[in-house]
């Protein structure tokens, strides 16, 4: 994840969006778009792995731990799914 941010800046930074357009073009690449699921996949499982040990942890009894970890795992699946559909409109 750090490598996505350190080449996003450096890409912006090197050759800055400045409008719509731009930004649109930029984001129909498929390097973008292939850099972009890759750093949010990552991202959710991140967030899966620490809210999973939070919730390992400290929430008791077992029944609400496994209720809390299944509403956890179907919302990170349903922003997994809107995400990938986010992108793959965008190469449309």
């Amino acid at each position: 994840m750090l490598l996505f941010v350190l080449l996003l800046f450096a890409t912006l930074t090197l050759r800055p969006i400045h409008g719509y357009a731009e930004w649109r073009s930029f984001m129909q690449s498929g390097g973008a778009v292939s850099a972009m699921l890759i750093f949010f996949l990552s991202l959710l499982s991140h967030v899966w792995v620490g809210l999973r040990d939070v919730l390992l942890d400290y929430a008791r009894p077992a029944l609400f731990r496994n209720l809390l970890l299944t509403i956890l795992a179907a919302s990170l699946f349903g922003i997994a799914l809107r995400l990938i559909h986010i992108l793959l409109r965008t190469q449309a």
